[in-house]
């Protein structure tokens, strides 16, 4: 028996189960959860549903003008952090010092990604909505989901310019090219494919959340289309939040459907990025 656990192919045949029964631990819960929500929210699903405006206090009609808002808080998160996002990973990556100042601004970034998605709730109701004046608004929620997945963007990013190899810019400085030139000719097409990932990560977590625009846009019940930035705008998760918990006699095929819905745009979102991702990686030629 004490042979047997010390050769080295028995060691590694329990290695290996032990990290299958760990990987079985993270799948089999979200199976079982999207499972559930396919199997209860499908009965509700149709064209009514998906493009129709909520009636009788959201037990009835669709849920249209959540899903707008939700794309809308999605585009605008994306429109402000991402610029920024890469921006900074390029800065930190390819021309900052080690120094007393970038490691701060690192510990910063760490310290920005734990904070809960509330305190950046209360912090855009606090900045946005009262001190700059935009009131309850898209661009309040869209900027205060900016500033809570910043962190997510950054790290991607600069994880991603740091694995395209230092030969790449050698090369490039030894043809005569600047700075700018090799990072955006020799170093940005190939990190492309993980600032997307980090992108997606960062869409599905602003797609998701509800404390932060709880207190800067989400609307208990607007059955209808925003007109502007300034508006105020139904989402995804606070509709969910409120049909679970503030509106009494309400189906809970309705509850499941709108989960399904957000789970839907969020997949699909995932899937449209993998297909980008997948494109720029073959393209590579290391």
């Amino acid at each position: 028996m004490i042979r047997l656990f010390k050769d080295p192919k028995f060691q590694e045949k329990v290695v290996f189960l032990f990290l299958f029964l760990a990987t079985l631990i993270i799948i089999v819960p979200v199976v079982l959860v999207i499972a559930l929500i396919v199997a209860r929210g499908s009965s509700v699903l149709s064209w009514e549903f998906l493009t129709a405006m909520p009636r009788m206090g959201m037990r009835a009609g669709g849920i249209f003008p959540a899903i707008v808002g939700t794309s809308y808080l999605v585009a605008g998160t994306l429109i402000f952090a991402l610029p920024i996002g890469i921006f900074s990973a390029i800065y930190l990556s390819e021309y900052s010092r080690r120094n007393a100042l970038t490691r701060l601004i690192e510990l910063a970034i760490v310290n920005l990604a734990g904070v809960p998605s509330v305190v950046y709730g209360l912090f855009g109701l606090g900045l946005f909505v009262l001190f700059l004046k935009f009131g309850a608004s898209i661009l309040a929620g869209s900027l205060t989901l900016g500033v809570m997945v910043l962190p997510v963007i950054v790290t991607a990013s600069r994880e991603a310019l740091q694995s395209v190899p230092k030969t790449f810019r050698e090369v490039s400085y030894s043809l005569g090219a600047t700075r700018w030139q090799t990072i955006r000719h020799a170093v940005l097409p190939h990190a492309l494919p993980g600032i997307l990932t980090g992108a997606v990560l960062s869409l599905s977590r602003a797609a998701g959340e509800t404390a932060p625009i709880l207190f800067t846009v989400a609307a208990f019940y607007l059955p209808r289309l925003p007109k502007s930035v300034f508006d105020q705008a139904m989402a995804l998760p606070y509709h969910l939040y409120v049909l679970s918990t503030q509106v009494p006699n309400v189906k809970l095929e309705l509850q499941y459907g709108t989960a399904l819905v957000l789970v839907g745009l969020v997949v699909i979102a995932n899937l449209v990025a993998a297909v980008i991702r997948g494109y720029f990686r073959v393209k590579k030629q290391w």
